[in-house]
């Protein structure tokens, strides 16, 4: 069985475990992992880390989230080789052509020979987008920091291989729709890390992080889209209650035109009466609206 099988294995077991919630054999297979050598074209493809970084967060037991701490913190190095090597390769693209004249020989040399295109980083990523701009707006910059701060709130983006920076750039860049910061974008750019950092929504983060939900979309989209499965069904039980509410009080009670309403100053309105005090004291009126829905009692 070829090492990316292996760790394929591995990770499902892993998960497993952590839907069952039983974490038992949980370290032999940790230890399998460290006695493998991890490339982070494997952590990639086969999404071990996520794996793992689930059972750490689940587990009880102090050696199973030691060792699966320390192997998510070595993976962690190979994230931050490969952006290292990124960030060395554009540094060498950008200096300036002048310098090529301190080597006559090398010049001479080099110019008989096809020039050859800028090698790209053979390190696959999970979400390939084209480059943001750079910007020197102070705003701007920030705006980008706290998205990248809401990104690497756990080690979600490490498991993942993600590069948190440039998903960030990419998410602010389609927010500012208007070329200025204004309190529309600001709201915006908040929305989006609330949302983003909320930890009962940890799936949109891992979704924006696997490119999932990329950039464009998220930027754009609204606070009930991004809302947790849970949060949506409570917002759709509330609406259902409140439609319900309205009919009842639509079908329900007697039409008069004795009461004016205070919004419209129409008089065509449903009135009930409840007791909802003791028996000894009168009922409640209760008056809606027909024209606009106001309520008053």
């Amino acid at each position: 069985m070829g090492g990316e099988d292996e760790i394929v294995r591995i990770a499902r077991r892993l998960d497993k475990m952590v839907a069952k919630k039983n974490a038992e054999g949980a370290m032999d297979l940790l230890k399998e992992l460290k006695s493998m050598p991890m490339t982070l074209d494997l952590l990639q493809s086969t999404r071990i880390g996520m794996s793992v970084n689930a059972l750490r967060k689940q587990s009880t037991d102090e050696e199973v989230i030691s060792l699966a701490k320390s192997l998510i913190k070595s993976w962690k190095k190979l994230l931050d080789a490969s952006e290292e090597k990124n960030e060395d390769k554009k540094k060498s693209l950008s200096l300036p052509t002048s310098s090529s004249r301190e080597t006559g020989n090398s010049r001479d040399q080099s110019s008989n020979k096809r020039q050859e295109p800028p090698k790209t980083p053979t390190t696959p990523k999970i979400t390939t987008f084209p480059p943001a701009p750079i910007t020197c707006d102070a705003v701007r910059n920030k705006c980008r920091e706290m998205l990248t701060a809401a990104l690497q709130a756990d080690d979600d983006y490490i498991a993942i291989g993600a590069d948190c920076e440039h998903i960030a750039a990419q998410i602010e860049e389609y927010i500012l729709d208007v070329k200025n910061t204004d309190m529309k974008y600001k709201n915006r750019v908040r929305s989006r890390i609330s949302n983003l950092k909320d930890s009962k929504n940890p799936e949109l983060k891992k979704n924006v992080l696997c490119g999932a939900i990329t950039p464009e979309q998220i930027a754009v989209m609204t606070s009930e889209e991004m809302a947790s499965n849970e949060l949506k069904e409570i917002r759709k039980a509330m609406t259902k209650e409140a439609i319900r509410e309205h009919q009842m009080a639509k079908t329900g009670g007697t039409q008069t035109d004795l009461f004016t309403c205070g919004k419209c100053k129409k008089k065509n309105c449903t009135y009930t009466q409840v007791q909802t005090r003791s028996s000894d004291e009168p009922m409640t009126t209760f008056v809606v609206c027909n024209e606009c829905g106001n309520r008053w009692k």
